[in-house]
């Protein structure tokens, strides 16, 4: 089969596409061809080489990147029955990974297509999705809320807005560059531009004296979070979601109700199948719509470089 290969820690054009041999399903396993598999961000800090408190542990060389795949079954482990061949899955837990052409997941880890649900989108749900849904059951946002999403033109962050907006909600999207705002207001937002001077004061601009901010959901940290944290009213919410910039960040006062850290909820593995489903079900009913750039697989090095320059929105996804 064709993956893409890190075989040395370093720069994007590191990951090169290689011939490597099919991997077999074991037991309680099946393989599956590959139509889409999901690219993350924290993937570029990985290859990189960069370890540190808010990565995790750098991959064993040489390493295929790319847990999140969608394809078909096309061959059954021992105790596997045959009845999943040709059947349409999705899985977050593909090894080698899904840098490739063929993956094999525990038959336990993978779920079925819903109905209508495309490869891309759901490649798109299975991470990016559930994540977004554990986060909503945390942030609670009603029409009452008046919102602050910052990274809204992510993968995430564009779901937090449509979720909001459904809920009846005001929300503002901060988004860096002009392109990324203009994607946010395409959704129905209010949006800024965080890489702007004085954006926290465009976001007060644009809400007024009467509608304070009751809710931040961060997915960017460091600077950018620590603006957005005064923004919050007495008594509101700053939900963490992650840390794109790759700096943390702890507010320094009690003033909000919650500060909840995904980290704290993608370390409950008892809850990760349940909001994989929950996801990719919304998805098919169209609740929750994912933006989606894909790629051939050929081009990982390039979409690693687009990724580290911030060119790309929605949910990076790699086509074979």
């Amino acid at each position: 089969m064709h993956a893409v290969v890190l075989r040395e820690f370093g720069p994007a054009h590191n990951l090169r596409q290689e011939v490597l041999p099919d991997p077999e399903p074991g037991p309680g396993q099946v393989r599956i061809a590959v139509r889409a598999a999901g690219v993350h961000f924290i993937e570029t800090v990985l290859r990189a080489g960069a370890a540190g408190e808010l990565a995790p542990p750098l991959p064993e060389l040489p390493h295929v990147f790319g847990g999140e795949v969608a394809g078909v079954v096309d061959a059954a482990g021992p105790g596997v029955d045959t009845s999943w061949l040709g059947r349409s899955v999705v899985t977050a837990h593909g090894t080698p990974g899904g840098y490739a052409e063929l993956a094999v997941a525990g038959l336990d880890e993978v779920h079925p297509l819903p109905d209508g649900l495309g490869f891309q989108a759901a490649v798109a749900m299975v991470v990016t999705g559930s994540t977004a849904v554990g986060l909503l059951d945390i942030a609670r946002l009603t029409a009452a809320d008046v919102v602050l999403v910052t990274s809204a033109a992510g993968g995430v962050g564009r779901l937090v807005v449509q979720h909001a907006l459904a809920a009846g909600a005001t929300v503002v999207g901060a988004a860096g560059g002009g392109a990324k705002s203009g994607a946010v207001r395409a959704l129905g937002a209010h949006a800024v531009d965080y890489r702007q001077d004085g954006w926290d004061d465009a976001v007060r601009e644009l809400l007024g004296a009467e509608r304070p901010l009751t809710a931040v959901v961060d997915g960017v940290g460091g600077a950018v979070a620590a603006t957005a944290y005064e923004l919050v009213a007495d008594g509101g919410r700053f939900v963490s979601i992650g840390a794109a910039s790759q700096v943390g960040f702890a507010p320094a006062t009690d003033r909000v109700r919650h500060v909840d850290a995904l980290l704290e909820l993608l370390a409950r593995p008892e809850d990760r199948p349940g909001q994989e489903r929950r996801a990719l079900a919304a998805a098919a009913r169209g609740d929750l719509v994912p933006a989606v750039q894909s790629f051939p697989l050929s081009h990982a090095a390039e979409v690693h470089a687009a990724l580290e320059r911030r060119e790309t929105t929605g949910k990076v996804v790699l086509v074979p």
